[in-house]
């Protein structure tokens, strides 16, 4: 199909969002709608053609894209994430990887009767799995921390490690039969890191010297960054082939732990480029497969993978973790996940073509092989990983907890009513007072101000999905909302209104800045606080056919807000004065309940009443035996 290059564009932008939704949606990693999308583009239909669209700067393309993703995975990485795991790390990117690359030579050389070094070659290229496919994968599982640190560690860390390992075999390949060929390549092993690592801890400190003292505009620091990854990477392979990857992994480590830097703006643009970038890439290079490749490859290509799988992964990860303080459960969910990603793929098609333009047999058989690796690995641990870590129990909860600023009266009367009705709550606040209030009340606390590095650190959100607003402070709200917007994402920030003498323009915060209005525009604290004051009370009420939302809100001898709607399958909605919910029947009502005056004096008459009968029928009743012996009476 003979379509132009704008239209072919547009068709891979347009089909990498829907991909990247329609995995939201159905709660899947988006590489595999990704790479089915690409296979069907492609070598299936004939749609794409990646070769002749971006000809020969594709794989120029392809590697300064892994670059940029490798350096936004490096600046999630920092160590005080990994104490006590950082034995563990090391032996996964060390010992771990030479097990993998062991097991997958032999496997590859004596199943699929690849040359020696072609085996060689290839065990590197699926030692490396990489934040391509690890990031969106944990954001689908969701196992429990220590896993997930380990992951990402892993992830990012081989990247640089497989494609050093993948030049050596590369060069014993094409040097096989020379003199000093073996010399040569361990030469070039160390002159790999020492250039990379020099490189890149070189502009890592001129990054953060030119972003701490200032000397670049905000609206520049973003590209500042970008230009100096994509040079030094240039610089590095021009120097040393491959030193690339390890330069930009170095930068990005040494900026994510350098003190005194901010690089939140940055992460988050490099964080939104990455996923414009991995979704092109998948695309792209899964359309450049031909199927006839794939179809040739047998039965036995599958006893690779399920060598890949079964035994080099699990053996890798228990020699690594040895003495660690994992437990076995999170050893077995850690051997489980190893997907292979974009820096495989994109290396392979590189010395695939290098190999075949030298003429070595077999070279063909790299690009199939690989992708067949990746297919496999992303499509199994996509399906399964999730079940799997929910049957080992290394599942984080889902995401319907509170985090709530604010440890006061209101916000402890909310979150008690939120966590009566199992929707966890965690209150956070400088008061002691207020903290140790809330844990008499049975709360979850963190007592410290939750925009504090202390809180970076210590404060547990495994569970928390929303965020409220119900302190007083008005500046603490707005600085929690902007500080969690990324965390929870923008639907999932709240806070309480601005008061009615600060609605002014001039005083009143921008609504990016504090999210959405809780409860409704009225609903300030000191209106809260109140109601509370004067008896009102959060109750819960069920919706059904005869006593619908209308007749929940117009009942007679009382005022009542609406706070919260809990539908039919247990979910929680929010009234704001930006959306309402439309409770329907089988819903709950949680709303702020006050009765009215007169109602509350009847009440309190009649339970007068009932005491004083009480206490008069104890009177009118005779004594007892036990009260006629004590006395000395006759019983």
């Amino acid at each position: 199909m003979d379509l132009s290059v704008s239209f072919q564009l547009a068709i891979i932008t347009v089909v990498a969002f829907a991909c990247q939704w329609l995995a939201w949606r159905i709660k899947l990693p988006a590489i595999l709608p990704l790479l089915l999308t690409g296979l069907a583009l492609g070598p299936a239909t004939g749609v794409l053609s990646p070769q002749t669209l971006f000809g020969d700067l594709l794989l120029p393309g392809v590697s300064l894209a892994v670059s940029i993703i490798l350096f936004e995975g490096a600046m999630t990485l920092r160590f005080d994430e990994i104490r006590g795991l950082e034995k563990t790390v090391r032996r996964l990117v060390t010992w771990g990887a030479l097990v993998t690359w062991s097991v997958v030579t032999v496997s590859a050389w004596w199943l699929l009767k690849l040359p020696l070094g072609l085996a060689l070659l290839f065990g590197a290229l699926v030692v490396v799995t990489g934040p391509t496919v690890i990031v969106p994968l944990l954001r689908s599982v969701r196992p429990v921390s220590s896993v997930s640190r380990l992951l990402r560690w892993e992830g990012i860390v081989i990247d640089p490690i497989g494609a050093i390992l993948a030049v050596l075999a590369y060069e014993l390949v094409v040097a096989t039969g020379q003199d000093g060929a073996l010399l040569h390549t361990l030469w070039l092993f160390f002159q790999t890191i020492a250039v990379g690592a020099a490189i890149g801890g070189a502009v890592a400190l001129a990054l953060a010297e030119l972003l701490r003292r200032h000397l670049i505009p905000e609206y520049l620091r973003s590209f500042l960054v970008l230009s100096f990854v994509v040079g030094e990477f240039v610089l590095a392979n021009g120097l040393s082939e491959e030193s690339g990857l390890v330069a930009v992994t170095a930068t990005g480590i040494v900026l994510a732990n350098r003190k005194g830097v901010r690089t939140d703006d940055i992460l988050h643009f490099k964080e939104n480029l990455s996923v414009m970038l991995i979704s092109g890439l998948f695309i792209v290079l899964a359309a450049r497969l031909q199927m006839e490749e794939l179809s040739r490859l047998g039965l036995t290509a599958l006893a690779v993978l399920v060598i890949i799988q079964l035994v080099a992964r699990p053996l890798s990860v228990l020699i690594s973790t040895v003495g660690s303080s994992l437990n076995w459960r999170e050893k077995s969910l850690l051997a489980w996940i190893a997907p292979r990603g974009i820096v495989a793929a994109a290396i392979s098609a590189l010395f695939a073509e290098r190999l075949q333009q030298n003429g070595v047999a077999g070279a063909e058989m790299l690009v199939p092989l690989t992708f067949m690796v990746i297919i496999g690995t992303v499509a199994l641990q996509s399906l399964t990983a999730r079940p799997l870590a929910r049957l080992l129990k290394v599942a984080e909860p889902a995401p319907r907890g509170f985090l709530i600023v604010g440890a006061n009266p209101v916000a402890r009367a909310v979150g008690a009513a939120l966590q009566k009705n199992n929707f966890p709550v965690t209150v956070t606040d400088s008061s002691w007072e207020s903290i140790r209030a809330a844990r008499m009340e049975g709360l979850g606390t963190f007592y410290g101000n939750p925009v504090s590095q202390h809180a970076d650190q210590y404060l547990d959100l495994v569970g928390c999905g929303k965020l409220l607003g119900l302190s007083p402070r008005r500046e603490l709200n707005t600085m929690s909302t902007m500080r969690y917007r990324l965390e929870f994402g923008e639907q999932n920030i709240f806070s309480l209104p601005t008061p009615k003498s600060e609605k002014e323009v001039k005083h009143e915060v921008a609504p990016e800045h504090r999210g959405a209005t809780l409860f409704g525009p009225e609903m300030s604290y000191a209106r809260l606080a109140s109601l509370l004051s004067q008896g009102a009370e959060i109750r819960k009420t069920r919706i059904t056919e005869e006593f619908d939302f209308d007749a929940y809100l117009s009942t007679s001898g009382r005022q009542v807000w609406p706070l919260f709607a809990i539908d039919s399958r247990d979910r929680i909605h929010i009234f704001t004065a930006e959306g309402k919910p439309e409770p329907r029947a089988g819903w709950h009502i949680l709303g702020l309940v006050k009765e009215d005056v007169a109602k509350e004096e009847a009440k309190a008459e009649a339970r007068a009443e009932a005491a004083a009968e009480r206490t008069s029928s104890d009177k009118d009743k005779p004594k007892d035996a036990g009260d006629s012996k004590e006395k000395g009476l006759p019983g």
